[in-house]
């Protein structure tokens, strides 16, 4: 069993008509609906709950990390921040869905500023499976196309991945690096793009299987944790040991 939380900020669903109409109880919870059935047990979290539902007990809970936010990243409590980073280089799975490429967290384990250009038109995206013996493109047909969604376009500020497991390209002619792994101390992330607010993306059983596929992958290996500091040879030196 693997223990998922999805974290959403959730603002959106309760001030904007649009979005509320697409997802009337929120992201998290049509994302945990969508990937109710795989072996997981899925919990949520929110922005507005005490330390945004994600206390020390829930994350050391937590093997693998879902990340949706946009009009609030600012509104993410450092101490927080620190605590997710830190889960993850203990080993905790990350995956950081569409705008949560500019949420704190992401961008302190990437170090960059995680920009990238964009444009809201409703515009077609074809997503090209680039990568497909990853486990993460597993079942996955070698394009996905969403009718309508939000445009990323490069240069996208974020290391080098890596692995590249999906790119983009929009109706406008931009092309993106919509499929990216990272590794962090003994945690794994991927950054998935797709999933703008007023479209019904998550909903999508191939992007929900992407999404899914990720979850197991980031699941963190049963690998002891590297030992750091001072160390006695593991055999005898002919020299004193000074």
């Amino acid at each position: 069993m693997i223990n998922v939380t999805i974290w959403n900020e959730f603002e959106h669903e309760k001030t904007d008509d649009e979005v509320k109409a697409i997802y009337p109880n929120g992201i998290h919870v049509a994302l945990a609906e969508g990937m109710n059935g795989h072996g997981f047990a899925i919990s949520t979290a929110t922005l507005d709950q005490d330390e945004h539902g994600l206390t020390e007990e829930v994350l050391k809970s937590t093997d693998v990390l879902l990340w949706w936010g946009h009009q609030a990243h600012d509104r993410v409590n450092d101490e927080i921040v620190a605590r997710v980073v830190k889960r993850v280089h203990e080993g905790m799975g990350l995956i950081v869905l569409h705008s949560g490429h500019f949420s704190k967290p992401f961008k302190a384990l990437m170090g960059t500023s995680c920009d990238l250009k964009w444009r809201e038109a409703g515009e077609q995206e074809i997503i090209w499976n680039v990568n497909p013996s990853h486990p993460i493109a597993e079942g996955v047909d070698s394009k996905l196309i969403l009718e309508h969604e939000e445009m990323y376009g490069e240069f996208f500020d974020i290391p080098t991945p890596d692995e590249l497991v999906f790119i983009s390209n929009f109706e406008g002619g931009e092309v993106f690096r919509s499929g990216c792994t990272f590794r962090r101390g003994q945690g794994k992330i991927f950054y998935f793009r797709p999933g703008h607010e007023t479209y019904p993306t998550y909903y999508n059983p191939e992007i929900l299987k992407v999404i899914t596929n990720a979850v197991k992958w980031a699941y963190p290996t049963s690998s002891p944790a590297p030992v750091y500091g001072n160390s006695q040879p593991i055999r005898e030196l002919k020299i004193p040991v000074v």
